[in-house]
């Protein structure tokens, strides 16, 4: 029985290899959207997706309902991020790929610009997430995330 499973870490050098597999392409995919959130340019990360691109936050502490969005609701969140957050960045602990459908687990930390609750500005939060990436034609259809922030 053939085991369909691709699980990699990327070195620079297999980032630049044009010769990849589509699965390794759909992480460089994921990684560039990362990092775009991490520049605050919602233009990179827009380039990423389809325009029917469907995204969905699973119920947690921020979202207790869960939250459904479309590009154009994205982008709206991601401004808004981008005035609560001086600083965002992610760590990708691990990256799954089978043809086109991405998994990473990733530890986001987003340093406040204001006060969120208990927390004053300067403040670090953190969250370890789940995120699931389906690609249709080299571009981001949907992105399902499941986080798991931690205690404050």
């Amino acid at each position: 029985m053939r085991d369909n499973r691709f699980v990699t870490t990327l070195s620079k050098a297999a980032c630049e290899n044009s010769a990849m597999p589509a699965s390794i392409d759909n992480i460089v995919t994921v990684r560039r959207y990362l990092q775009g959130i991490e520049q605050g340019a919602f233009s990179v990360v827009k380039a990423l997706f389809k325009r029917d691109a469907l995204m969905e936050q699973l119920p947690n502490r921020i979202y207790p309902q869960g939250l459904r969005g479309t590009l154009s609701q994205m982008e709206n969140a991601f401004e808004k991020g981008r005035t609560l957050f001086s600083a965002q960045t992610y760590e990708i602990k691990t990256a799954v790929a089978q043809e086109e459908r991405v998994a990473v687990e990733v530890v986001w930390t987003g340093t406040l610009v204001l006060g969120f609750g208990n927390l004053t500005a300067g403040t670090q939060m953190r969250c370890h997430s789940a995120m699931f990436f389906e690609f249709v034609d080299g571009k981001i259809a949907r992105q399902s995330n499941y986080d798991c922030f931690e205690e404050w």
